[in-house]
């Protein structure tokens, strides 16, 4: 598969909008565990190919296990996700999935009872992001494999 467009190059002001929304995200206080896993599954969802190879790889920089990354797609039968990243995960289907029923009150109350309310903004905006990257990486075809993650000193989880 070829990219399309170096979308980065030619628009950079886009890039660094795109960028200002993921490090908001990422500096919002939420563990990076936790956000690697979502963006995986959203992700997953999207298909997007670029984004699974970097989140995948990330979420085992931050120490995730392959049980997990592998169950991810599964992750309602499988028994090793906690009740906040359950919560997470059915958040994160819900708002990628907005169009098809939008998001039910059960999720929202669910996801209400594990995080505050600035808790459930920020982690709205990074599965806003990630579906941002999605559509940008799947449109212009960006080509995944390559990504290296940067060291972290010590795992999050």
């Amino acid at each position: 598969m070829q990219e399309r467009i170096d979308w980065k190059s030619v628009a950079p002001d886009a890039f660094a909008a795109q960028l200002g929304l993921e490090t908001y995200a990422r500096r919002a206080g939420l563990p990076a565990a936790l956000l690697e896993l979502v963006k995986t599954r959203a992700s997953q969802i999207n298909g997007c190919a670029y984004c699974l190879d970097m989140h995948t790889k990330d979420a085992r920089a931050h120490g995730e296990s392959e049980q997990r990354l592998h169950a991810l797609a599964a992750w309602r039968e499988a028994p090793f996700y906690s009740e906040r990243e359950r919560a997470a995960l059915a958040w994160t289907e819900a708002v990628t999935r907005i169009a098809d029923k939008g998001v039910d009150d059960e999720t929202y109350a669910e996801a209400r009872r594990h995080f505050d309310a600035k808790e459930l903004v920020d982690l709205t905006l990074a599965i806003v992001a990630i579906n941002g990257w999605n559509r940008l990486a799947i449109a212009f075809r960006t080509p995944a494999g390559s990504y290296q993650p940067a060291a972290h000193s010590s795992p999050t989880r």
